[in-house]
């Protein structure tokens, strides 16, 4: 406690530990002796100095390509990445100014919107164009005969796969539309009726598809002069008659042998002849000339059927100077056991014969020794027997 109260203890020196960071002479020695190794086996490769360079910098050019490869990547992920938070922020404002709103304009806007829906049921729809037909009308007093030309068609949808159509003009006068045959039409009478022109769209293997028509009032044209002009075609009525079924021939002539085949293949959708809703459709073929049956042919019956199969092949020996003259008669009737059997539908071939009818046998002339296959619609037995008996 006496003299040492003033001073403070001394405390001895601490040293820090350091790592012994000295080398050994042996480590020396060791590091001199692999670099002499490298640079003897260097030496022994035989390459001058300036190829060594060359390496060397082509070796850090591509080291400094690859940073620079993964600097970008990561730059363009950080675009990436600031777009989409820019997206957020934009549908979150977006979402936000919809809910402010909800409160003030949204009854205004359904308001608004219910008003044009409204509007556009309103409006009337734009109808379908279907082309046009372009027609002459005219009236000659002296026979009592109403001539009606058809000029040309425009316009007309596409009907067929191929973009185009195969159409085809029926006209008649309502309301006497059975009447097709019917040439004089006194002047007094035609007041009242109205011209029909429909243009179908012709199909060998199906029905006819109508593509439109144009109804003309025969009490709203001026006869006093020659009538041209164009009308657009209207969507054409479903027809009220009931049809009677189609049937399919095939028709092969040999101008060598002078020989005629007709084969019957089928029909479809033929009317309802029995109480059961059924029929017992057959086939009735007559080779005609001048109104005369020349020969007649059968099918078999097929029973209790609307849609027979039957292709049965039936010859005719037509001298190929006669070819032109004659007409084939396709009759399909209802077989009954007790009673007469009733015609279902008839078309006609050959000379005198319109319509796809006249198409099919020019057709069969055109293309000798090959058959050629068409459907065809049946017509009332009467109506095709004007045209025989015209023919007289």
């Amino acid at each position: 406690m006496t003299g040492n109260n003033g001073a403070a203890p001394s405390t001895p020196a601490i040293q820090p530990h350091l790592p012994n960071v000295t080398t050994t002479p042996s480590q020396k020695h060791s590091g001199n002796h692999n670099l002499n190794k490298f640079m003897s086996e260097l030496r022994s490769i035989h390459m001058p100095s300036w190829a060594i360079a060359a390496v060397c910098i082509a070796s850090l050019c591509l080291v400094l390509s690859c940073a620079m490869c993964v600097w970008k990547k990561c730059l363009k992920k950080k675009d990436k990445d600031k777009e989409k938070d820019q997206k957020k922020g934009k549908e979150k404002s977006k979402g936000a100014c919809d809910t402010e709103m909800v409160g003030g304009y949204t009854e205004s806007m359904k308001g608004e919107g219910n008003k044009e829906t409204e509007l556009s049921d309103n409006e009337p729809k734009e109808e379908e164009k279907l082309g046009r037909l372009h027609f002459t009308l005219d009236y000659n007093f002296t026979d009592n005969t109403l001539v009606v030309g058809i000029l040309q068609a425009a316009e007309l949808p596409a009907m067929d796969v191929g973009g185009s159509s195969d159409p085809y003009v029926k006209l008649y006068l309502l309301p006497d539309k059975k009447k097709k045959f019917e040439t004089k039409v006194p002047y007094t009478e035609l007041g009242g009726k109205t011209l029909v022109m429909t243009v179908y769209d012709f199909d060998r293997f199906s029905k006819h598809d109508a593509i439109g028509v144009v109804k003309i009032p025969m009490s709203s044209v001026d006869f006093s002069q020659s009538l041209q002009e164009w009308r657009d075609l209207q969507k054409a009525e479903k027809e009220e008659n009931e049809r009677l079924g189609d049937i399919c021939l095939s028709l092969r002539y040999v101008p060598t042998a002078g020989k005629l085949t007709v084969v019957v293949l089928e029909a479809k959708n033929l009317k309802k002849m029995d109480v059961g809703g059924l029929s017992d459709p057959y086939v009735k073929i007559h080779l005609m000339q001048n109104g005369k049956r020349l020969k007649k042919k059968k099918t078999t019956i097929k029973k209790n059927t609307l849609n027979p199969y039957y292709n049965e092949s039936f010859s005719f020996e037509v001298p190929c100077e006669h070819i032109e003259k004659v007409q084939v008669a396709v009759t399909v009737l209802d077989y009954d056991k007790i009673g007469k059997n009733d015609a279902i539908g008839k078309v006609l071939l050959g000379g005198n014969s319109t319509g796809t009818e006249q198409r099919h046998w020019a057709d069969m002339l055109a293309n000798p020794r090959r058959p050629v296959a068409q459907w065809h619609s049946l017509q009332p037995e009467d109506e095709v027997n004007v045209l025989i008996s015209s023919k007289k």
